[in-house]
Formats: structure tokens, C-alpha cells, sequence
């Protein structure tokens, strides 16, 4: 029942769904917002979500040259990623 709400808006915002809306990616970072935040912990779920959403934002104001800041930003946001879900998988 929970889940069928953001469905709905989604499904609203998009105003078509299909199979190919939900890729392999996306599935992979729902379940890394879900081992992050925690399976029983609504709270947890959702300051997951912003953490894993913003941390690659933010990471994109850090001072690093032009040649190698997608490649860096993507080591760095992979390293935290890792991190978190050893440090919050264990709970």
C-alpha cells in the first residue's frame, strides 16, 4: 500500500509507464537506498534517498580539474557508496 503512492505520482509526473522506465540502474539504487536507510526504517529509507541524491551534486562543487572531475566524482561517489552500505548493511 505504501509503495503505491509514489507509483501513482510518478506515474502522473511521467504520464506514460512502461517496462523500459525502470532500468537496471535504477532498480540497483533503490536497493542501495533501501540497504542504506534500513528495510523496517521509513525515516531512515527517506534520508538515504536525499543523501544518495545530493552527494553527487555537491560533489560536483569540489575543485578538481576539467580532465579528470567525471571520472574522480564517480570514484568518490563509488567509494562512499561502498562505505556506506559496509558501515549502515551491518545494522
Amino acid at each position: 500500500m505504501l509503495a503505491a503512492v509514489p507509483g501513482t505520482l510518478y506515474a502522473h509526473y511521467i504520464s506514460y509507464i512502461d517496462p523500459t522506465s525502470f532500468t537496471v540502474d535504477e532498480s540497483i539504487f533503490i536497493l542501495s537506498i533501501v540497504i542504506i536507510g534500513g528495510m523496517r526504517n521509513l525515516w531512515g529509507s527517506v534520508i538515504a534517498a536525499a543523501f544518495l541524491v545530493l552527494l553527487p551534486e555537491a560533489l560536483r562543487f569540489v575543485g578538481m580539474p576539467n580532465s579528470i572531475a567525471a571520472n574522480m566524482r564517480q570514484i568518490i561517489y563509488g567509494g562512499i557508496l561502498i562505505f556506506m552500505m559496509f558501515r549502515c548493511g551491518k545494522r
